[in-house]
C-alpha cells in the first residue's frame, strides 16, 4: 500500500447519513479485506459529497475501500463494459474494461444500466429487504491511507420486486471461450482467498453500530416519495418531526384506552379505488378514516394529517404484500407495473407510530402492451470477416412476439472513453460511459423470428455497433443497449517482463501482465522461456498457456536463471519481453556427523567434538548448536553450546550418569536436522557410609530383625550388596552375619539375654565404602529347646504308650507338655496337654501307621516341636463288611440266571487290618453259611420261587472272622407264565385280527402279565408287533392271498416266558371296488342303453360285470347281463313303467384248486321311467338327462351335505364347551 498514490480526504466525501466509526467494523463472518478501485489515466472517480455535490478524482489513482464481509460489491457499468477483479499481493483491484456482451454465470452481479434513469430508481423497496445499516467508511490506520467500508449490497428492483426486466443484465461478457475461462479462474481465486481469510479469523465479530431512524422516514423511504421514485411534492414538516439526524425516544409505553380507541379509528378506512388503468401505470385513490363507527360518531381527537401505506400483491389476495408507497397523500400513481398482470391493493392508515389494520382488497388487471426492451445481442462467433450474434426473447407483455429487428452501425475507429464512478447514498456503485459525439446512423440488417444472425463481408479488426428490438401486435419495443463488437485483429504487442512473486529452493513463481493496448476480451496465450546461466543451452520454453502466472519447478538451489515471456494469439507471436534474472534460495544444510568424545571421560566432565555436514545447502554454516539430555531415555533437551567452533567441554556432571548429546547447524538456508545421538556415561566411585542398622520389631531370645537404608551417595552406580558384621560387647571380634542386596536381615543363633554390636557398609561395582557406626542390641529370654523324639510302645492292636524327656529350659522352668497324635503326618491333633512325661493312647485301628510329636512350654513361650515319630499297630481280624445290596436283573449278564430261583448280591471290600482277606461267609437262613472266595459279588442259586430270605456277610483272614454286616431282606420272583394259544378271529385281504388268552379284549395297564406278539419278516426273522396286556391285536397293511407266521410269549415280573409254536395265517383275495352309478340313455320308446365305468384286471385276474334290473313293483332284482362289456342295450321297455338298474364288478380268480368268482358291492341304484316320445317336446329325454345329472351329482351333493353338518355340529359343541364348561 505504500506505493499507491495519495488518497482522498475522507471528510469531503461522506454524506450526511454516514457516521464515522472509531475502528473498522468486522462483518458477521469475521473477515475484512481491502479492495482497490483503480482509476486509469483519462478516467474519473466521482463521489457524492455531503452537500449533494460531486467530487471527481482524476486518474491515475487508486482508491482503497474496506469490505466488511470479503465480497466484491455490485458495480453498475454502461453497455459494452464490465468490471474485472485482479488480485495482487493480497489486494484486490476492481478494473473496468471494455467487453463484448455475453452471458456468463459470474460470482458477483454486474448490472448494465443506461446513464439516463434517475438515481431514486435504484432505491430498494422497503418490504423486499431490511433498511441499510448506518455504518460506512471507517478510516484505515496508516499514514496517508483511507479505507471505505460499504454496507451490505441489495439488488436493484422495480416497485414490486420484479427483476425480470433486468434478469440478464448482471452478467459479465467475454470475447471468446478462452477469455471466459481466464475470468472464471480469477473468480475462483477470489473465492478461495475469501474462504482462507474466514478460516483465519478466530475472534467473534463485533455487531455493527446502528443509528436511530429519523421520523421523516418510513421503512427506509422518505415521506411523499413512492417506491418508483416519483415524488408527490406535498410532504410537509410538522412540529415535533426532525430531520435525518434527529433522535426519537425508543421507550415503549403501555397502551391505554385512548390508544386502543385511536387504533380502531385508524382501522375504519375503506379500500382504495383503481382508475386510469394502463399497461404499466395505475392511479389509486382513497379516503381518510371515517369518524363514524357502528353509526355513532367517535369522540377521538381527529388529527389533521395522516400517514398512509399502500400494500400491493401480484400473487393473489392471500399472497405476500409489498409496501409500494408511504406518505400523506390520498392519491398515488403506481409506475413500473407488469403488463397483463392481476394485482391486489390495500391501504393502511398510520399516525404517530400507531397503525390501524389494512383495508379490504381492491383487485385490478393491467393492460397488455408492446414487448419489453430486449437484452443486447451477444456474440456467438467471430472471424476476421464475420460476426455471429445471438439473443434471447424478452417478456412479451401479454402478446406473442412476431419478429425481431436487428440494426447495426459500422465504426471506423474506437471512440474515446471516459469512466466516471459514482457512489450513491445507499453505497451502490454505478459506472456510466460518456461517449463522444458521433454521426453514425443505424440501419436495419435483419428482421424475422429467428434468434441469431451472421453478418459477413467485414474487414479485420473492424468495429460494429448493434442494437435489437422486438415487435408484437401492440407495437415495437424500444431498442436494447448498444453493444460494440470487433472482428479478429492482429498479433499482440511485446509484453512486459515477468516479475518474481515468490522464490523457493527448487522453484520460482513468476507473474506477468497482458500487452498494453490489448482488448480485454481477446484470447492471448503466453510462452515463458528460461535459460540457466551455466547450462549453455540457451532459452528453453517452460510454460505455454493462457495464465498470467506460472511456477517453474525442479530448479537447482542458489542458482541464477534468466526469463522472458512471449505473447501470441491466432494472428501470430509478439516480440520477446526484456530478459530478467532471478536466483533460487539456498537449501537448509545437511545433518552434521555424530559427535564423539575427545580424550578421557572423567567423573564430572568430558569433551566432545564433531565434523561439519557433508552438504552445506549452498550457504556457509553460521553456527552450531549442541543440546544435551540427562538419562539414557531423557527427552528434555537443553542447549549447552551455540557457536562457530566444533568442540565443547561438558562439565559439572554427575558421576555414573548417562548423557545424550546431539548437534545441528544453521545457515542462511535454514536450520538442519539434528544429528545422531551420542550416549556418554561418566565413571562411578565407591558409595559413601550408611547409617547404623536399626532394630525392627522386638528382639527375640535367639534372633533379631535388622533394617537399614541405602547410603546418601551411591557413587554413580547402583548399590550391589550390603555386608553386616556382628561382635559380642565383651569381645571385639567381628564376624560377618549377612551379605546381600536386601536392606534387612534376620540374625539367628544368638543367646537369650545377651548384648551384641552390629555395623555395615555398602558396595557398588567400584567396591565397598566405609563402615557405618556401631549399634548395640540385647536379646530377650527364650522358650525351652526342642524336645527329643518321644518313645512309643504298642500294648495291643488298639492301644499304645508314649514317653518323652525334659528339654533345656533356657533359663525358665517348663510348665507343661503338648502331645500331638494323628494318622497323617501333616495333620496331627493335640491329644494330651499337661506336666506329665508319658501318655496312653487308646481306640486305635489295627495294622495302622500313626505319627506323634511333643512340645515343651514355659512362661516365655512354646519351644519347637520334636521330630515326628511313626509307629504301626499290630494286625487283627477284618473289619465289618459295608454296602451290602442286591444287584438288579438288568445288570446281570449270566445267561443261567433266573430271578425265580436266584438272588444276586454285591458288597464292598472291608479293611483287612494288616492281614489279607481270604474268604467271605454268607448267612442266608437256616442252612449252613455259604463260604465264597475273594470276590465282592455272588449269585445265590437253587432257591425257592416267591420266597423271602435274610442275608448277611462277614470277612475271614488268617487271624479269624470279622463281625457280620447289617442284614438285608431279599425275595425271589415267581416263575414266568406259559405262552397262550394264538388264533385269528377276523380277516380281510389287508388285515388280520389275532386273539389269545382267556381274558377280555381290553385289559388295564396294571395287569401283571404282559404279552409279546412277534411276526416273521421277509428275511425270516421275527420282529416285534405288540407288547402289552391286551388279548387282541389287528395286523394291518398286509398283502392279499399271502401267508404270515406269528408267535407269542407271556411276561411278568419273573421274566419272559418261552415262545409259543409258530402260527400261519393267510389273507384272502380282495373283491372289486364298488362302481359308480350307471348312466342310462334312451334310444327309443322300447330300448335304452346302460353304460358304466370299466375296471382294470386285478393282479392278472379278469373282471366281468353283472347288471341287474327291478321292474315296476317287483321286490327283487333280476340279472339281465353278465360279461366283460361296460355297456348293455336293454330292449324290453314298457311304456309308463318304472325301472331300477344297478351294476357290480366280479373278479374271476384262477386258483389251482378251482375257479372262483369274487363279487364286489353293487353300485347306487338308478331310477328310470319309460314314456312315449313326442316330437315337439323332448320332455322324456330331458327327464332322463335331469335324472342322470341328479344321479351323477349325488356323490358330490352327499359330500357337501356331510361337510356342512360336520361344521355345524363342531361349532355347536365348541359353543357349549365355552359357555357351560369354561365359564
Amino acid at each position: 500500500m505504500a506505493e499507491h498514490p495519495p488518497l482522498l480526504d475522507t471528510s469531503q466525501i461522506l454524506t450526511s447519513d454516514i457516521s464515522l466509526l472509531s475502528a473498522p467494523i468486522v462483518s458477521a463472518d469475521g473477515t475484512q479485506q481491502v479492495i482497490l478501485v483503480q482509476v486509469n489515466p483519462g478516467e474519473a472517480f466521482t463521489i457524492r459529497r455531503e452537500d449533494g455535490q460531486f467530487q471527481c478524482i482524476t486518474g491515475p489513482a487508486q482508491v482503497p475501500m474496506m469490505s466488511p464481509n470479503g465480497s466484491v460489491p455490485p458495480i453498475y457499468v454502461p453497455p459494452g463494459y464490465a468490471p474485472q477483479v485482479i488480485e495482487d499481493n493480497g489486494v484486490r483491484r476492481v478494473v473496468v474494461v471494455p467487453q463484448a456482451p455475453e452471458f456468463h454465470p459470474g460470482g458477483h452481479t454486474v448490472i448494465h444500466r443506461s446513464p439516463h434513469p434517475p438515481m431514486p430508481g435504484f432505491i430498494p423497496v422497503p418490504t423486499m429487504m431490511p433498511p441499510p445499516p448506518r455504518h460506512m467508511y471507517s478510516p484505515v490506520t496508516g499514514a496517508g491511507d483511507m479505507a471505505t467500508q460499504y454496507m451490505p449490497q441489495y439488488q436493484s428492483s422495480q416497485a414490486y420486486g420484479d427483476l425480470d426486466a433486468h434478469s440478464t443484465h448482471g452478467r459479465s461478457n467475454f470475447r471468446d471461450e478462452r477469455s471466459s475461462k481466464t475470468y472464471e479462474r480469477l473468480q475462483k481465486k477470489l473465492k478461495d482467498r475469501q474462504g482462507t481469510q474466514k478460516d483465519k479469523m478466530s475472534s467473534p465479530p463485533s455487531s455493527p453500530q446502528k443509528c436511530p431512524s429519523p421520523t421523516s422516514e418510513h421503512n427506509g423511504l422518505i415521506k411523499g416519495q413512492n417506491a418508483s421514485g416519483v415524488n408527490t411534492g406535498l410532504a410537509k414538516n410538522k412540529s415535533g418531526k426532525g430531520k435525518g439526524g434527529t433522535h426519537i425516544d425508543t421507550e415503549i409505553e403501555e397502551k391505554d384506552e385512548e390508544t386502543k380507541a385511536f387504533e380502531a379509528f385508524l382501522s375504519n378506512i375503506v379500500k382504495p379505488m383503481a382508475s386510469d388503468i394502463q399497461a404499466r401505470t395505475i392511479v389509486l385513490t382513497w379516503s381518510p378514516p371515517s369518524s363514524f363507527i357502528n353509526g355513532e360518531r367517535d369522540e377521538t381527537t381527529i388529527p389533521e394529517f395522516y400517514g398512509y401505506e399502500i400494500l400491493v400483491s401480484s400473487t393473489g389476495k392471500d399472497g405476500k404484500y409489498k409496501s409500494v408507497y408511504v406518505g400523506e397523500e390520498t392519491s398515488v400513481t403506481l409506475n413500473d407495473l407488469k403488463p397483463a398482470t392481476e394485482y391486489h391493493a390495500k391501504v393502511q392508515a398510520e399516525y404517530n407510530s400507531i397503525k390501524g389494520t389494512p383495508s379490504e382488497t381492491e383487485s385490478f388487471t393491467t393492460l397488455s402492451c408492446e414487448p419489453d426492451i430486449p437484452n443486447p445481442p451477444r456474440i456467438a462467433n467471430r472471424t476476421k470477416n464475420s460476426l455471429t450474434l445471438q439473443w434471447k426473447t424478452p417478456s412479451d407483455n401479454g402478446s406473442k412476439i412476431q419478429s425481431f429487428i436487428l440494426e447495426w452501425d459500422e465504426l471506423n475507429h474506437r471512440q474515446a472513453v471516459t469512466w466516471i464512478i459514482t457512489l450513491i447514498k445507499e453505497s451502490f456503485f454505478y459506472i456510466s460511459l460518456l461517449k463522444g459525439k458521433g454521426n453514425g446512423e443505424f440501419c436495419q440488417c435483419y428482421i424475422g423470428s429467428q434468434k441469431q444472425f451472421k453478418i459477413t463481408k467485414l474487414s479485420p479488426a473492424m468495429g460494429c455497433k448493434f442494437r435489437l428490438s422486438a415487435k408484437n401486435e401492440y407495437g415495437t419495443s424500444g431498442f436494447s443497449e448498444e453493444v460494440l463488437y470487433y472482428t479478429s485483429g492482429c498479433a499482440p504487442s511485446m509484453p512486459a517482463s515477468p516479475i518474481l512473486t515468490k522464490a523457493g529452493v527448487t522453484w520460482l513463481s513468476l507473474q506477468w501482465s497482458k500487452p498494453s493496448g490489448t482488448p480485454s476480451d481477446e484470447g492471448i496465450s503466453y510462452i515463458l522461456e528460461m535459460e540457466e546461466e551455466t547450462s549453455g543451452y540457451g532459452f528453453k520454453p517452460k510454460y505455454d498457456g493462457e495464465d498470467l502466472s506460472y511456477t517453474v519447478k525442479n530448479l537447482r538451489r542458489s542458482t541464477k536463471y534468466k526469463f522472458k515471456v512471449i505473447a501470441y494469439n491466432s494472428e501470430g507471436k509478439s516480440n520477446p519481453s526484456e530478459i530478467v534474472e532471478f536466483t533460487t534460495c539456498p537449501d537448509k544444510p545437511g545433518v552434521p556427523l555424530k559427535p564423539s568424545v575427545k580424550g578421557k571421560i572423567h567423573s564430572h566432565s568430558f569433551k566432545i567434538t564433531w565434523d561439519p555436514p557433508k552438504d552445506n545447502g549452498g550457504a556457509a554454516i553460521s553456527k552450531y548448536v549442541v543440546e544435551m539430555a540427562e538419562g539414557s531415555n531423557g527427552n528434555k533437551w537443553d542447549m549447552i553450546y551455540s557457536g562457530a567452533t566444533r568442540e565443547h567441554l561438558c562439565d559439572r556432571l554427575i558421576p555414573g550418569c548417562f548423557y545424550r548429546l546431539r548437534v545441528y547447524c544453521i545457515s542462511d538456508g535454514g536450520q538442519s536436522a539434528v544429528s545422531e545421538t551420542l550416549l556418554v556415561q561418566t565413571p562411578a566411585v565407591p558409595p559413601g557410609p550408611c547409617l547404623p542398622p536399626r532394630l525392627q520389631g522386638r528382639p527375640k531370645a535367639k534372633e533379631i530383625q535388622l533394617r537399614w537404608g541405602p547410603p546418601s551417595v551411591d557413587g554413580g552406580a547402583p548399590i550391589s550388596c550390603y555386608r553386616v558384621e556382628m561382635s559380642p560387647v565383651e569381645k571385639d571380634e567381628p564376624r560377618e552375619v549377612y551379605q546381600g542386596s536386601e536392606v534387612e536381615c534376620t540374625v539367628s543363633s544368638l543367646l537369650p539375654g545377651k548384648t551384641y554390636s552390629f555395623r555395615l557398609h555398602a558396595a557398588n561395582k567400584m567396591g565397598f565404602g566405609p563402615f557405618s557406626e556401631k549399634c548395640d542390641i540385647t536379646t530377650a529370654p527364650g522358650p525351652p529347646d526342642q524336645c527329643k523324639p518321644p518313645q512309643v510302645t504298642c500294648r495291643s492292636a488298639t492301644c499304645a504308650q508314649v514317653n518323652w524327656e525334659v528339654p533345656l529350659s533356657n533359663g525358665t522352668d517348663v510348665t507343661e507338655y503338648r502331645l500331638e497324635w494323628g494318622g497323617v503326618e501333616g495333620s496331627m491333633q493335640i491329644c494330651y496337654c499337661g506336666p506329665g512325661l508319658s501318655y496312653e493312647v487308646k481306640g486305635l485301628s489295627p495294622a495302622t501307621t500313626y505319627y506323634c510329636r511333643v512340645q515343651a512350654l514355659s512362661i516365655v513361650g512354646a519351644g519347637p516341636f520334636s521330630d515326628v515319630v511313626a509307629c504301626v499297630t499290630p494286625p487283627s481280624v477284618p473289619a465289618m463288611v459295608t454296602c451290602l445290596r442286591e444287584i438288579s436283573d438288568d445288570d446281570i449278564e449270566n445267561p443261567n440266571y433266573s430271578p425265580s430261583t436266584c438272588l444276586s448280591i454285591s458288597w464292598e471290600k472291608p479293611r483287612d487290618h494288616g492281614s489279607e482277606i481270604l474268604a467271605y461267609s454268607i448267612d442266608f437262613g437256616d442252612k449252613q453259611p455259604l463260604t465264597v472266595g475273594k470276590v465282592t459279588s455272588y449269585i445265590i442259586d437253587n432257591l425257592q420261587p416267591d420266597t423271602t430270605y435274610r442275608i448277611r456277610i462277614q470277612a475271614l483272614n488268617s487271624l479269624g472272622a470279622g463281625p457280620f454286616s447289617h442284614m438285608i431282606k431279599l425275595k425271589t420272583k415267581p416263575l414266568p407264565p406259559d405262552p397262550p394259544r394264538l388264533e385269528c378271529v377276523a380277516f380281510s385281504h389287508q388285515n388280520l385280527k389275532l386273539k389269545w388268552g382267556e381274558g377280555t379284549p381290553k385289559i388295564l395297564s396294571t395287569d401283571s402279565i404282559q404279552y409279546h406278539l412277534q411276526m416273521e419278516d421277509k428275511n425270516g426273522r421275527f420282529v416285534s408287533l405288540y407288547r402289552g396286556p391286551c388279548h387282541t391285536y389287528k395286523v394291518q397293511r398286509l398283502n392279499e392271498s399271502t401267508p404270515y407266521k406269528f408267535c407269542i410269549q407271556a411276561c411278568n415280573e419273573a421274566g419272559e416266558g418261552p415262545l409259543s409254536q409258530e402260527y400261519i395265517f393267510t389273507t384272502p383275495k380282495s373283491v372289486p371296488a364298488a362302481l359308480k352309478a350307471p348312466k342310462i340313455e334312451k334310444v327309443n320308446d322300447h330300448t335304452c342303453e346302460i353304460t358304466w365305468e370299466c375296471l382294470q384286471p386285478m393282479k392278472g385276474d379278469p373282471v366281468i360285470y353283472s347288471l341287474q334290473v327291478m321292474v315296476g313293483k317287483d321286490s327283487e332284482f333280476k340279472q339281465i347281463y353278465k360279461g366283460p362289456d361296460s355297456s348293455f342295450r336293454y330292449s324290453s321297455l314298457q311304456l309308463n313303467c318304472e325301472y331300477r338298474f344297478r351294476v357290480c364288478a366280479i373278479r374271476q380268480c384262477q386258483d389251482p384248486a378251482g375257479h372262483q368268482d369274487l363279487v364286489g358291492p353293487y353300485s347306487t341304484t338308478v331310477f328310470f321311467i319309460s314314456q312315449r316320445t313326442e316330437p315337439p317336446a323332448s320332455t322324456n329325454r330331458d327327464t332322463v338327462e335331469s335324472t342322470r345329472a341328479r344321479r351323477a351329482l349325488s356323490d358330490e351333493q352327499c359330500a357337501a351335505v356331510i361337510l356342512v353338518l360336520f361344521a355345524f355340529f363342531s361349532i355347536l359343541i365348541a359353543f357349549i364347551i365355552q359357555y357351560f364348561v369354561i365359564k
